[in-house]
């Protein structure tokens, strides 16, 4: 595991390296990122409908194969998703885009 990999690990996309709380908030909902260069990064998905979390996302990242590209990462359809706080479901690295 890199430097980078490792200051990702448990901490929220979207939250700012030096955000004193950069972990999880036991009321919001969110998915495990797997794969990939976000890889260990939770995404909150909290208040997102069922449709949404299908359809996958896209994230900008500077650690993709393109910087400031985006990693594209999509939900597993034979895995369970569990409702309510905590991680729901997990997202898998499907590639990278400009």
């Amino acid at each position: 595991m890199n430097g980078d990999e490792q200051l990702l690990r448990g901490r929220v996309y979207g939250c700012d390296h030096d955000d004193p709380h950069p972990g999880p908030l036991p009321q919001r909902t969110y998915a495990a990122l797997v794969g990939g260069p976000l890889d260990g990064l939770l995404l909150d998905i909290t208040g997102w409908m069922p449709e949404e979390v299908d359809g996958g996302v896209a994230l900008s990242t500077e650690l993709s194969r393109w910087p400031g590209g985006r990693a594209l990462y999509d939900p597993s359809a034979d895995e369970p998703r569990t409702p309510g706080p905590g991680v729901a479901c997990r997202f898998h690295y499907s590639g990278d885009t400009p």
